[in-house]
């Protein structure tokens, strides 16, 4: 079994609420979900008005399934996105039999 994360950080200019930041974050969240059928969750600065910290988690039997779905995700973050993505990172944890 193939685990892959993909770690997204956003900086939401602009942005002087926790409830603004709620509602980008769901939103990214619902959209990755219903495309990709992956779990996503907010994983830092929870606390922080202007800083969203998201992981996207996925599951497959295959590296390049894996891979190909977390790419996928990130292109679609990019392309919907209101806040600026300033850091990504993709892990990828193989189940050795």
């Amino acid at each position: 079994m193939i685990l892959g994360v993909l770690h997204l950080e956003f900086r939401l200019h602009g942005n002087r609420s926790l409830k603004g930041k709620r509602k980008v974050a769901l939103s990214l969240k619902q959209k990755l979900r219903n495309k990709f059928n992956v779990a996503v969750a907010e994983t830092g600065a929870l606390d922080v008005h202007d800083k969203l910290v998201l992981a996207v988690v996925t599951l497959a039997n295959e590296t390049r399934r894996v891979e190909s779905s977390l790419a996928k995700a990130l292109a679609l973050v990019e392309a919907i996105s209101p806040a600026e993505l300033t850091r990504c990172n993709t892990e990828i944890f193989s189940d050795s039999d």
